[in-house]
């Protein structure tokens, strides 16, 4: 047996981890004894090639599921196609390795008829961002309550080294030799362009950060999508660096904290007369509206921007998220770009089933198909 929370109350952590509220799945079984990392890991050989970040995500999610406590059997993993659509056989719960592109479509029907379960999408770069632009997009709008984990390589890797929609302008691949002439997708402007009321950007080798960017995705209701910069050493190895090396990330990493300042390089000395934050900002050209980096003086520090993942208006999560050069990914901001509440899809769908059914009674499936609009056709 599982225990049902009911609608609005707490759904925090019954395993030691996170007591934060998880209102979002508040309609999902709980479990009925604590859950560790291993209750996730299924008894399927998880076959990546060896360093492929994909492994520091899966054991990242195992390990921060237990802090849902919700019945396995409640949470579905949907894929598409491609390295990271592996997943769903290594989660030791419910999943479908679905078809390519098609994920968030398929996703999307699950968690509107059957608000029981918490479902999440795993999708890479190519998966999502090409075939199934489309389907991502309106899966953003219509805010569904799903959780898409978007894992960008910026090449495609299961089949063996091509470009894909995020590939920086000039790569050289096996489909382009001399090049790519293709302006690359930014995923997170494309999720706030497209209305999302979650986008966050994480790394898959930072495990802390990663977690904490689940816990709020996790928690949010509607739609959330992470984006997970995830190395593919095999085609594309080391081409998110600059972001992991502690002395490179100093400066090219801006970690975006809601309530505090949008500070980030190497601390301003305090013996200098500095506050100990980073030595650079991002403020508002006053001209233009536009947001720049700046390095933090005195007369400028009361400039530098307070990051407000809440605002109404995403024009300035939309700003942060073309800070990043898309050649060198200097200022790639990271953490949860914006989380603000709409209207869920599936919420709004079942409100008005209940509306119609009060209206017109439960009907009748059988004589809706048999009903006056048939015809026998006569051989």
């Amino acid at each position: 047996m599982t225990e049902t929370v009911a609608e609005g109350t707490t759904a925090g952590a019954p395993n030691g981890g996170s007591a934060a509220p998880f209102e979002a799945l508040s309609l999902v079984p709980r479990a009925e004894a604590p859950q560790s990392m291993k209750d996730f890991k299924s008894d399927q050989e998880v076959r990546w090639c060896p360093g492929c970040g994909d492994y520091a995500v899966l054991a990242a999610v195992q390990g921060f599921m237990p802090e849902l406590g919700l019945a396995r059997e409640n949470i579905v993993f949907v894929s598409g196609i491609g390295c990271s659509s592996r997943f769903p056989y290594y989660m030791n719960t419910y999943g479908m390795h679905s078809i390519h592109g098609r994920a968030p479509a398929i996703a999307t029907g699950l968690a509107s008829s059957r608000r029981d379960l918490s479902v999440w999408v795993v999708t890479g770069d190519g998966d999502a961002l090409s075939i199934g632009g489309n389907h991502l997009i309106h899966a953003l709008r219509r805010n569904v309550n799903l959780k898409i984990l978007l894992f960008n390589n910026r090449i495609y890797g299961l089949t063996k080294g091509q470009y894909s929609p995020t590939s920086e302008l000039g790569k050289i691949t096996k489909s382009t030799p001399m090049g790519s002439l293709d302006a690359p997708f930014n995923p997170v402007s494309l999720a706030i362009g497209a209305e999302a009321s979650f986008v966050a950007r994480t790394v898959d080798s930072d495990r802390k950060h990663l977690t904490e960017v689940l816990r709020q995705a996790a928690a949010h209701p509607g739609t959330a999508l992470v984006e997970i910069y995830q190395n593919c050493n095999i085609f594309n190895d080391g081409a998110f660096e600059v972001l992991k090396g502690k002395q490179q990330a100093q400066e090219a990493v801006i970690r975006l904290e809601h309530g505090r300042p949008i500070r980030f390089g190497t601390p301003w000395s305090e013996e200098d007369g500095g506050d100990g934050l980073g030595s650079k900002g991002v403020v508002r050209d006053q001209a233009t509206g536009d947001l720049l980096v700046v390095d933090v003086t005195a007369e400028n520090a009361a400039a530098v921007l307070v990051h407000d993942a809440h605002a109404t208006s995403p024009t300035t999560a939309f700003a942060l998220s073309r800070l990043a050069d898309a050649d060198t990914l200097h200022h790639t901001p990271i953490g949860v770009l914006r989380s603000v509440e709409r209207p869920v899809y599936d919420t709004l769908m079942a409100d008005q089933l209940e509306a119609a059914v009060e209206r017109h009674g439960k009907g009748d499936l059988s004589a809706l198909l048999h009903g006056n609009d048939t015809w026998t056709v006569a051989g």
